[in-house]
């Protein structure tokens, strides 16, 4: 969840922590007396072997001080149910989601995290996923390797690369799948959950994983026999799940006096082993594992020092987060100890801006200097494996102090003012109820069309992973109970999708919160009426009367909806989608946007197969047959349309299913007949005598899609208005100049057309740069000079009149331009033209500053540190193979060194004197 999921795990044993605190303030994460026995009892494990005089490799033996920072990096899945896409979400303005808005302030930041001197310049750029121990989301992961497969493939090259650098151990592992609170799933869903997450990793990363991340790590002993089942060597926790410890029995000590530690007070500089025993818990017995003793590996965080990351400024810079870390170091001499702490990933950058560049310098500047080892957990436990052990409270998780309450009662965590949260128990049983429900129908009916219906379930994410018709043939081949029709295809597909949108709607984050009506309990509630929709569709089950009627008990905050069966009905119903609904918004964008004759829209294929348009006055009518398919369920509608523009914002669409060529032709021309006669009227009776009275309008579309839309319709009178006021600008220039001269308040409506003639000018002249700049070297350099001065002439005109730059696309663009000039300047160095090209970018980067655009220089930077290291420093030393001859270096690094300094790279110690 969110920092404050993770800074709020402790607080309820934050009395314990300040005690421990106060009894040793040399080692403020744990108990003195504890970290003193641990010391004395892992004296028999000290390695003697190594001589006095030759300090062991902390790689290859467990020596010194060893640092894991690990970060949770995950996002709910937020995807429209019906599109398998995210919707622009306002809140999260000026980004189009919160994923991307996250993105931007921390997956890309942490994947090229800035190491700065004293002047703010790049002195290295660094990789912190290539030394943070991490689990990422799999619904996060997905929807990274969609929008920024740079960003994707740096964090798994970082994986790969810690597995070099620490004997095979890489820093990633997985996580249960959709954040699903261990405690309170069925057994079945655990297992689910476990080998999804399993499976999710493996096929990201190439390796099998080693640890896992619970969601909220909430656990009990069922979750942990399920983990030792899927052959998971290591959890972590937080301090306050703990119960007792004691040293692992040995022959001379065979029975250890337990050590209680249920305040947060289990020292946490090494892992533990967690025996499971399977008669202590009948839910156990569900998981089939061995009975003699089995065990999982424990790892808890470092609680105070954890909890500061999050609350205090220990990120402030990288000389605090040292220091703070240094704290924990125990001067006992003990051969090893694991400084560790954990929090949400987030915290690097969204939460906290720019903490990543202290991550970055304390990797590899200021844990080197302390001779600190980074390591990650899997690494730590097979150079130190536990000598303690350790009993887990019943059922706890880290940001509830009440067990697991804040996902099924109203326990008071998460709460805000006056508002209670009695719906979170309700919403539990209205969903544990519709579970039960979609169980039965799904064996029911899975048993008539797979060998073994659970097993299907459990490898589906194969086809999560892949959803090629290739892949999913292959799949149903595989798991077949015998040759399927068509129907029965759709119908297993559909099977298995309810199933997912039932693990879905048990996202942790439904209940993390005050209120049943927020995005996420609205968001887990949208996937529970798709599950229930796709019963439906497979059994002709109709549970969603009763489902509503349940959640009517689940009371809301918000006096509007009063229950969650008014929730259900204004935010969920509305939001369903039919093959109808696509059909339509295909038809009206199409008469804005030429689709090709194959279209993907969303998660949807559609295959144009006839489609025919007229215009007459104001009236435009397109008339059509699609066959639209779902790429999730491979059902497919052959359909036909015909929608009618009666200019502006009314439209009217009409659907139906195609009934033969000789019906279709008929309709289409008497449809056409209509239209001849230039009467909306008739042509909408028409239409409707046709089609029926159901009937689709702009409002039906998609948001994303209305929007977009919407801004067209609107194209013609801003640009009506953008002339109006230029006129009035160029009319009143030497008025306004003199209400500056006179420093006399300007009227506001003068400033206003200045402010709106002005951004017209610049982004219509920056517009046609990027046009020209498209080939490189430029087809026409003086018109591309000559747009850039205007442009520069524009910003001086807006300072002196004190008009910002407003529209986006400005800014946007210009970073564009930026960095295509800079790869090309780069990857066509031409000695001729090297100084030319150079002032260039120079001066595009001045345009920005004058304009006061903010511009994001970042990935410029990063393709110029890239390729200075990657091609100029070789080429300088020779050891590029083909070095150039050293006048031509002098002629290429004056201009490229001069280029640097703008982009604000660190050159101090080049000199081409």
């Amino acid at each position: 969840m969110t920092s404050q999921s993770f800074n709020s795990a402790d607080s309820s044993d934050f009395t314990y922590a300040d005690a421990i605190t106060m009894q040793d303030s040399s080692a403020p994460s744990s108990s003195s007396f504890l970290s003193e026995v641990i010391a004395s009892s892992g004296g028999d494990h000290v390695n003697t072997a190594s001589s006095a005089f030759l300090k062991p490799d902390p790689i290859q033996q467990a020596h010194g001080v060893y640092v894991t920072v690990h970060g949770h990096f995950y996002q709910p899945p937020r995807e429209n149910p019906y599109l398998n896409s995210i919707e622009r979400q306002p809140s999260a303005s000026p980004f189009h989601d919160w994923n991307e808005r996250i993105y931007h302030e921390c997956y890309r930041p942490n994947a090229f995290a800035r190491v700065l001197n004293d002047r703010g310049e790049v002195l290295g750029i660094v990789n912190n996923y290539e030394y943070l121990s991490f689990n990422i989301g799999p619904t996060l992961m997905s929807w990274l390797e969609q929008h920024d497969p740079e960003t994707y493939q740096r964090i798994l090259e970082a994986d790969h690369k810690s597995c070099d650098r620490l004997n095979g151990h890489g820093n990633a592992i997985a996580q249960v799948y959709n954040h699903i609170i261990m405690p309170l799933a069925s057994d079945r869903d655990k297992l689910t959950q476990i080998r999804w997450g399993k499976a999710d990793f493996r096929a990201r990363f190439g390796r099998d994983p080693e640890g896992m991340w619970l969601a909220e790590t909430a656990v009990d002993q069922a979750t942990l026999a399920a983990l030792i089942a899927e052959g998971i060597k290591f959890i972590v926790l937080a301090p306050s799940q703990a119960q007792r410890c004691r040293p692992l029995p040995t022959t001379n000590e065979p029975d250890p006096y337990w050590i209680e530690v249920g305040g947060s007070q289990i020292d946490p500089i090494q892992p533990y082993r967690c025996y499971l025993n399977p008669a202590s818990d009948p839910l156990s017995g569900s998981f089939p594992i061995a009975t003699d003793r089995s065990y999982i590996d424990i790892f808890f965080y470092d609680g105070p020092i954890s909890r500061d990351m999050g609350f205090n400024d220990v990120l402030s810079s990288s000389h605090h987060f040292v220091g703070r870390l240094g704290q924990a170091v125990r001067g006992d001499h003990r051969p090893a100890q694991l400084i560790s702490v954990a929090t949400d990933g987030e915290t690097f950058g969204h939460h906290k801006g720019g903490t990543e560049k202290a991550l970055a310098y304390a990797f590899v500047e200021e844990f080197p200097r302390h001779d600190w080892t980074v390591t990650n957990f899997a690494h730590y436990l097979s150079l130190n494996p536990p000598t303690w052990e350790v009993e887990l409270k019943p059922v706890t998780a880290w940001s509830c102090s009440h067990g697991v309450d804040r996902w099924q009662e109203d326990c008071g965590c998460g709460g805000g003012g006056l508002w209670n949260q009695q719906w979170r128990r309700p919403l539990r049983d209205s969903l544990d109820w519709l579970r039960d429900q979609l169980v039965k129908v799904f064996e029911e009916q899975g048993r008539k069309l797979f060998r073994d219906p659970w097993k299907a379930r459990d490898e589906y994410i194969r086809v999560m992973l892949d959803r090629s018709p290739a892949n999913v043939n292959r799949f149903l081949s595989e798991h077949q109970c015998r040759k399927l029709t068509v129907g029965d295809r759709i119908d297993a597909l559909r099977l298995l999708e309810m199933q997912r949108h039932t693990l879905l709607m048990y996202t942790s984050c439904g209940w993390f919160f005050d209120e049943l009506s927020r995005p996420e309990g609205t968001q887990i509630l949208r996937y529970a009426a798709r599950a229930l929709e796709l019963a439906g569709d497979v059994a002709g089950v109709q549970l969603e009367k009763v489902f509503i009627k349940r959640l009517a008990a689940a009371p809301s905050n918000v006096e509007f909806f009063q229950n969650g069966a008014e929730v259900y009905r204004q935010l969920v119903i509305p939001a369903q989608i039919s093959l109808e609904q696509v059909a339509s918004h295909y038809a009206i964008t199409s008469l804005f946007t030429p689709y090709a004759r194959d279209q993907r829209l969303y998660c949807y294929s559609i295959h144009q197969m006839d489609y025919q348009i007229q215009r007459l006055g104001s009236l435009t009518l397109a008339v059509g047959q699609i066959q639209i398919t779902s790429e999730l369920v491979r059902e497919t509608r052959h359909l036909v349309f015909a929608v009618l523009h009666l200019g502006g914002w009314d439209f009217h669409c009409c659907i139906q299913p195609f009934a033969g060529r000789r019906s279709y032709t008929q309709l289409r021309d008497s449809l056409f007949e209509a239209m001849a006669q230039a009467s909306a009227a008739r042509t909408i009776l028409a239409m409707n005598r046709a089609f029926g009275n159901q009937s689709y309008s702009l409002q039906d579309l998609f948001a994303e899609e209305r929007h977009r839309i919407m801004r067209l319709l609107s194209q013609e009178t801003l640009t009506r208005l953008d002339q109006l006021y230029t006129q009035v600008y160029r009319d009143n220039y030497g008025v306004l100049m003199a209400f500056y001269r006179d420093a006399l308040e300007v009227p506001q409506e003068l400033q206003v057309a200045a402010e709106v003639a002005i951004s017209h000018r610049a982004l219509t002249a920056l517009q046609s740069l990027e046009r020209e700049t498209s080939d490189f070297p430029f087809s026409n350099p003086e018109v591309c000079h000559s747009y850039l001065t205007e442009l520069e002439a524009i910003a001086t005109e807006a300072a002196h009149l004190h008009c910002p730059i407003k529209p986006p696309q400005i800014k946007q663009t210009l970073e564009r331009l930026i960095l295509r000039s800079l790869w090309n300047l780069l990857h066509n160095l031409n000695p001729d033209t090297i100084e030319t090209d150079a002032t260039w970018i120079d001066r595009l980067i001045a345009l920005g500053t004058h304009f006061n655009l903010g511009l994001s220089l970042d990935r410029a930077q990063e393709l110029y540190f890239r390729h200075l290291h990657g091609h100029i420093l070789p080429d300088l030393t020779g050891t590029s193979g083909d070095r150039p001859s050293e006048a031509w270096m002098i002629a290429q690094l004056r201009p490229l060194l001069k280029l640097g300094k703008t982009l604000a790279i660190d050159l101090r110690g080049w000199s081409t004197d």
